[in-house]
């Protein structure tokens, strides 16, 4: 199917991505109503700063499908001009228990008033999503949350920046975690594993990821063992995922499907998660699972004592050039659009 993109998309300060306009018919770029007034607003934040009449002028030049990126790009949803549009909505994760989580992990008390409001403002908001034509979930367990409140609910799973498994075999002689570590559940993991996991075994963690916070910092420092590296670029990432012996991955935010958990099966060792990184997501299979700091501990000295061998990386070829193929997402994508 010969297939022509225009991209909408609001700008967030970053530099514009020369390579969308080869691969896109056209590109246009949004400024976000950032101002601070919208805050009280009954409208959710993250949706009323993507309120643009310049973007609604430029989408009714035509009567092509309109995909829609997540909750909060939903703003025109259920406006009459659009009545007659086929509307998608692709799901990041139940928006309302995402920020309610990030509440839960907030130190600073005027971000976590900021997340707990926004939580049941979506929540109230939510039901916007009835005037879709479709909605696109990321995962089995928002599939079936979002297919107990509305219809023509498909699922969809992420898209990465993977064509096939990369990992090595053998050995490395570190763990890896990463992320953003400005977002606070990211904070929260780097901060489990500094104090409770690697505070008195043997092994080398590295934390890499954007703006660690003080406490994260200081933390680190008490421990030979545990290093942080701040604001590494995607290859920088990507090379300590192949070069890690093994990832190591908790979290505490069970919504959606992480694109990091992808990117660690895909191009790295072994894989050691909690039950909320990857229960209901088809990767079980592929990870070791540990919900305690001390079997956690436990999980790191076998796996440090064994290589990461063929087997395995076929074992995982199997499960994710099947279920995880950006080809055939593709492809079930534009005959759902279509």
């Amino acid at each position: 199917m010969d297939v022509k993109i225009h991209l909408h998309c609001f700008e967030y300060g970053r530099k514009q991505a020369d390579e969308l306009k080869s691969i896109c018919e056209s590109v246009h770029y949004y400024s976000r109503r950032t101002s601070r007034s919208n805050l009280f607003n009954t409208y959710p934040y993250i949706v009323l700063s993507r309120d643009s009449e310049e973007l609604k002028k430029n989408l009714l030049k035509d009567d092509y499908p309109i995909l829609m990126e997540g909750l909060h790009s939903t703003r025109l949803l259920g406006d009459p001009d659009f009545a007659k549009r086929k509307m998608f909505v692709r799901t990041h994760n139940v928006e309302h228990d995402y920020y309610d989580n990030l509440a839960k992990v907030e130190g600073n008390i005027f971000k976590r008033y900021y997340f707990y409001n926004e939580a049941g403002k979506l929540l109230k908001y939510e039901p916007v999503l009835k005037n879709a034509s479709g909605i696109l979930a990321i995962s089995p367990n928002d599939t079936r949350y979002f297919s107990s409140k509305y219809n023509n609910v498909n699922y969809i799973t992420a898209f990465h920046c993977h064509k096939e498994v990369t990992g090595l075999t053998g050995k490395g002689d570190f763990a890896f975690y990463h992320g953003n570590l400005a977002v606070g559940e990211n904070n929260e993991a780097a901060l489990y594993l500094v104090n409770k996991v690697f505070n008195d075994i043997p092994y080398q963690l590295v934390i890499a990821g954007s703006k660690p916070s003080d406490d994260l910092k200081k933390a680190v420092r008490n421990y030979s063992n545990i290093s942080l590296h701040g604001d590494m670029t995607h290859t920088q990432i990507q090379e300590y995922i192949s070069e890690a012996h093994c990832n190591i991955l908790p979290t505490f935010q069970s919504t959606g499907i992480k694109l990091k958990l992808l990117s660690a099966l895909f191009a790295g060792r072994f894989c050691i998660v909690n039950k909320p990184m990857v229960e209901n997501t088809g990767l079980e299979s592929l990870c070791i699972m540990t919900n305690s700091p001390e079997t956690m501990k436990e999980k790191i000295k076998v796996v440090f004592e064994k290589d990461f061998t063929e087997r395995e990386r076929k074992k995982r070829e199997e499960v994710l050039l099947k279920n995880f193929s950006n080809e055939q997402n593709a492809r079930k994508l534009l005959k759902i659009l279509f």
